[in-house]
């Protein structure tokens, strides 16, 4: 069946009558594919028709706005969790529930309204789903550099299903990176609109998409060092975290959590992980913190989440290296910083920063820690998660990544579950196994492959003691980055000029 011929349109009369009304229900449906439901189908129904509004509208001017009501109504209800966050501070910020996610929509709308403009130029169905597909992902790679960079929800993680289906078809990504899989997600869920009969070129790309996954599973991977890692989740509210009357309480339960962890690991060689900010002391100042860390953590050094504050008094969102009661012996400050929750951007200086002052400084970009006793680690805090190619310096490769975060500001919502399938899509990019320390919502690790090996169930206090696996050796996309996903949609958005070309 080919879905908008014009015979089937008295069926799908939606389209026709209220052009508008239709690509914001297709922009809402189609982001019931995005984690954690995975509902990838609604891409077969979404994004035929898009292509067939866009098609339809009298000029390109049309097709712009189009295809902002389809991002409109996909970035609304995949970003709808930002309004969990803001009702932690409603007294204070009770006037942006009902605009922030549309506000942050109408922006992220822009980057699928612009392909579809550009996908007006084509002459026929097949030049005008390469346009899209192109020119959607190249838009999509600008808006992780655009302003203050928001990457959040690409297409492409709507393969990161749990278990072993979402492991075949992630492993794409070692080469192609999540924007790649973002390519063949919109090439596939379009192809509907090229002919008559594609549902057999539809089965066969998707048998041969998850053939080639299993396959690479079957990579070789570097030997496991013999370490296991502790991480643990102190399961602190969000209300309660920066609490000074609890300050001892909440350290406490980490460090029995951490002697948990030790007796857990049997003897073996462990290191010890606390989440985002999870030390209630300044560790760089607190002499009697780091000692009682170090008796807790035992004799590797520990990797903790805190905050410090530099030279000009400015707060860092930081990740300590703790080695006995000395001061920390390597630092790591967050880079990636998320805009008005831990500054405000020049560019648009709104009243609604969560950190008093100027807010956090930023740190100087990816690192690789050399901790004397664990495996080279590349640190990445929270939000800087979502960045796909901007995690890991590449000029000193780790041999793991360790993920610190605080998602209790996302309660139970699709948030925690969306900023996990992010981690786990870095893995398979980099081929380097991540172990992730959550406040809560969700403490996991992932090998190489990005398989999850364990995790913790949210909201509960607990520790999570996993075997370091080996890592992969450095991947296609781990050598060249975006640059690799940045070609391969130039290239299709410059076929299908040409087969518009051809054609007219």
């Amino acid at each position: 069946m080919f879905f908008f011929e014009k015979k089937n349109l008295k069926i799908f009369g939606l389209l026709e009558r209220h052009p508008r009304l239709a690509a914001v229900a297709l922009g809402g449906a189609s982001a019931g594919a995005l984690p954690p439901f995975h509902a990838i189908p609604v891409l077969l129904l979404a994004i035929p028709g898009l292509l067939w509004l866009i098609a339809e509208a009298p000029s390109l001017r049309s097709a712009f706005w189009r295809g902002w009501l389809f991002g409109l109504g996909h970035h609304v209800v995949g970003l709808y969790w930002i309004t969990e966050a803001i009702l932690f501070e409603a007294e204070k910020f009770w006037w942006l529930v009902p605009l922030a996610v549309p506000a942050l929509a109408a922006v992220m709308a822009l980057f699928i309204a612009a392909p579809c403009a550009l996908a007006r130029l084509a002459r026929g169905p097949g030049a005008r789903l390469l346009i899209l597909a192109g020119a959607w992902v190249l838009f999509d790679l600008a808006r992780q550099f655009t302003l203050t960079g928001f990457p959040w929800n690409p297409l492409g993680s709507v393969w990161a299903i749990p278990g072993a289906v979402g492991d075949a078809f992630i492993q794409p990504a070692a080469v192609i990176g999540v924007s790649g899989l973002t390519l063949l997600t919109l090439l596939v869920a379009g192809l509907p609109t090229t002919a008559r009969g594609t549902w057999f070129l539809i089965l066969l790309a998707i048998s041969s998409w998850a053939g080639l996954g299993k396959s690479l599973l079957n990579a070789p991977v570097g030997a496991a060092p013999n370490l296991s890692v502790a991480l643990v989740q102190g399961a602190i509210e969000q209300g309660g975290k920066f609490d000074a009357a609890r300050a001892s309480a909440l350290f406490e339960r980490h460090l029995a959590l951490s002697a948990q962890g030790l007796a857990e690991a049997q003897g073996r060689p462990v290191t010890i992980v606390w989440p985002e900010t999870a030390s209630t002391y300044l560790l760089e100042i607190d002499r009697n913190a780091r000692d009682a860390i170090a008796t807790a953590a035992g004799d590797l050094p520990a990797l903790i989440g805190g905050v410090r504050f530099d030279a000009a008094r400015r707060p860092r969102n930081s990740l300590f290296v703790i080695d006995g009661g000395a001061p920390p012996i390597a630092t790591y400050d967050k880079w990636r910083l998320v805009p008005f929750g831990e500054y405000v951007p020049a560019w648009l200086p709104l009243p609604i920063q969560v950190i008093p002052g100027a807010g956090f400084a930023q740190g100087p970009g990816p690192t690789t820690l050399h901790p004397t006793g664990l495996p080279a680690v590349g640190p990445i805090i929270c939000y800087e998660a979502i960045f796909s190619g901007q995690i890991i310096d590449e000029s000193d490769r780790p041999a793991w990544i360790v993920n610190v975060t605080n998602d209790a500001w996302f309660g139970n919502s699709t948030g925690p579950r969306q900023h996990l399938a992010a981690v786990r899509l870095r893995a398979v990019e980099e081929g380097l196994p991540v172990m992730r320390a959550a406040n809560t919502g969700i403490t996991a690790g992932f090998d190489s492959h990005g398989h999850e090996l364990a995790r913790l169930p949210r909201e509960v206090p607990g520790v999570l003691v996993l075997a370091l696996p080996g890592a992969a050796p450095p991947t296609p996309f781990a050598r060249f980055g975006l640059l690799i996903p940045a070609l391969l949609a130039a290239a299709t958005t410059l076929a299908g000029l040409a087969f518009s070309r051809r054609t007219s």
